[in-house]
């Protein structure tokens, strides 16, 4: 089944993509919350005229995107958290508590456009990798330190 996405969709697209999904997948899930349409010829014939009509608009988001990597690479952000004795954090360190970090530190980053390896669990220097724009990501180092 080939469907346009309406919006970005983690681990699957973006909004404007079109994309090949197994049938169910599209009719079950992504058709029904309204996060993709049937791929038919009018429907492709109206995302090229609205992309055509969006293109400078695209390309201010993607520079603003280039211009908050440039400033994030060497940027280490410091991320508190409850620990015990011996170093072992009550939890885990996630998105949320980075993006907090983010906005301590002066910078507006959405929680959705950061990705973590693996969990966070111990105090420690880490990166997390920041996917600010389909064309642009950034690695951003952080440190995790014992509240």
């Amino acid at each position: 089944m080939e469907i346009i996405l309406k919006e970005d969709v983690a681990n699957l697209g973006y909004k404007g993509d079109i994309l090949k999904v197994k049938d169910g997948y599209g009719r079950n899930f992504l058709i029904p919350t309204k996060k993709a349409i049937l791929a038919t010829i009018p429907a492709k014939k109206m995302l090229a005229e609205d992309l055509k009509q969006r293109a400078h608009k695209l390309d201010r988001i993607k520079n603003e995107a280039v211009e908050l990597a440039e400033k994030l690479k060497d940027l280490v952000l410091n991320v508190g958290a409850k620990t015990s004795t011996t170093g072992k954090i009550f939890g885990a360190v996630g998105p949320i508590q980075i993006a907090d970090a983010f906005e301590k530190a002066g910078f507006i980053v959405d929680r959705k456009v950061i990705v973590l390896k693996d969990p966070i669990k111990e105090v420690g220097s880490y990166h997390a990798t920041l996917k600010l724009h389909k064309e642009v990501t950034v690695e951003v180092a952080f440190e995790v330190i014992a509240e």
